[in-house]
């Protein structure tokens, strides 16, 4: 560990992943501070990239005008890591897909001793007591852990593919006032799978990327299909639903997630999805029938109330010519914390799953009830596949 000028402790840049795994006291000593940061959760990404942008100008470039979504994702993957440091595998996976996902923005190696420096800043900032020296060298092995698993990942993706891939739209309809079907053609092959997810960058908001999950499998013409729905002070996907027409270019970041299937596994599935997450779900059985699998998959689709999810006819169509797909329709509140109504008591009524891989897409909320419902089921958390961002606070 280095310091800087001003005495606070530097995360190294020469330790590796392996090396920089963390004591069941270090494990201890982040959590209990994250206890004490948590409720300034909406003010530590203000002044973080405040203390960024001050220390180091230079890298205000890579980041959008306007910072609102970039504070979110900045607490949710805090938060999301802190969750994963006694797990080294998935922090591993979470933290390599961070590092080659941040290469569309421009990211290098030398950045990332400056957003340590400032993180460990704005942490000690908001811990007050409960931040010392032993957090202070906790953390800092924490991000050392972290950097170096994204770094050696960008590094690796940079010698393999592009940051970015042009993808001209080729189709665009409208459904409803708020929903549309979005279909482009990337200027160079687009290696994705069936379940994962994507981020798009609009030429009307520039360094602004959003998550959309392609609706297919992919295709012999190598075409993607997203449904996004325009949401209330969501400038990307307003614009993608009532701006966006046929010959506009968006700009594609690699494909990311393990929300796949696993080609190694024999068991059943059970899916369920709500709202545009239905996206992801078409998708992985698009990519069953492409793969030839013949196991048998469940689905579960919310609505809300009489309106179905777009794509739900395409789904139902697949299931009326292979026996081993059955699709089930319930009704669902997206806005209801905590819960799903409707989906958990199908779950729960239509099992058991124990013996299931499961996969969750939709708002927050649903994935977490509907990922309750199917752990009390007997599925193990370890097989309940969904969106990385949620977190599943609910009580093994």
């Amino acid at each position: 560990m280095s310091e800087n000028s001003q005495g606070r402790p530097q995360p190294a840049t020469q330790r590796h992943g392996a090396d920089a795994l963390l004591s069941a006291r270090d494990i201890a000593l982040l959590r209990a501070s994250r206890a004490a940061v948590e409720p300034h959760a909406a003010d530590l990404p203000v002044h973080f990239y405040a203390t960024l942008f001050q220390r180091y100008p230079q890298v205000r470039d890579l980041f959008p005008l306007h910072m609102d979504i970039q504070h979110d994702k900045l607490v949710r993957a805090l938060l999301l890591i802190v969750d994963l440091v006694d797990d080294p595998e998935n922090l591993v996976r979470f933290c390599s897909d961070l590092g080659r996902d941040h290469r569309k923005f421009g990211t290098r190696s030398e950045h990332h001793a400056a957003v340590g420096e400032c993180l460990l800043a704005t942490l000690e900032h908001f811990a007050g007591s409960a931040w010392n020296a032993d957090v202070a060298t906790a953390w800092t092995r924490a991000y050392t852990a972290v950097a170096q698993a994204m770094d050696g990942a960008a590094l690796a993706d940079a010698a393999e593919r592009p940051a970015v891939w042009d993808a001209r739209i080729v189709h665009h309809h409208r459904y409803g006032p708020d929903l549309a079907e979005v279909t482009v053609r990337t200027d160079q092959p687009y290696p994705f799978t069936g379940g994962q997810f994507v981020s798009m960058e609009t030429p009307w908001w520039p360094k602004s990327w959003r998550y959309y999950s392609p609706a297919n499998a992919p295709r012999p013409d190598g075409t993607i299909t997203f449904h996004i729905r325009a949401v209330p002070r969501g400038p990307v996907s307003s614009a993608l639903v009532h701006r966006a027409a046929v010959g506009d270019v968006v700009r594609l970041g690699r494909p990311l997630g393990d929300m796949v299937l696993d080609p190694a596994s024999t068991r059943d599935l059970v899916c369920v999805a709500g709202g545009t997450g239905l996206a992801p779900i078409r998708a992985l059985v698009e990519q069953a029938l492409l793969d030839g699998v013949q196991r048998r998959m469940d689905v579960f689709v919310g609505a809300r109330g009489t309106n179905e999810p777009h794509g739900l006819e395409d789904i139902r169509r697949i299931s009326q010519q292979h026996r081993w797909l059955t699709v089930r329709a319930t009704v669902f509140d997206p806005d209801i914390p905590g819960a799903a109504s409707g989906l958990p008591e199908a779950l729960t009524a239509a099992g058991p799953w124990r013996e299931h891989d499961a996969y969750v897409s939709g708002p927050g909320p649903m994935i977490v009830s509907a990922a309750r419902a199917l752990y009390h089921a007997g599925v193990p958390l370890e097989r309940i596949h969904h969106d990385p961002f949620v977190r599943l606070d609910f009580a093994p």
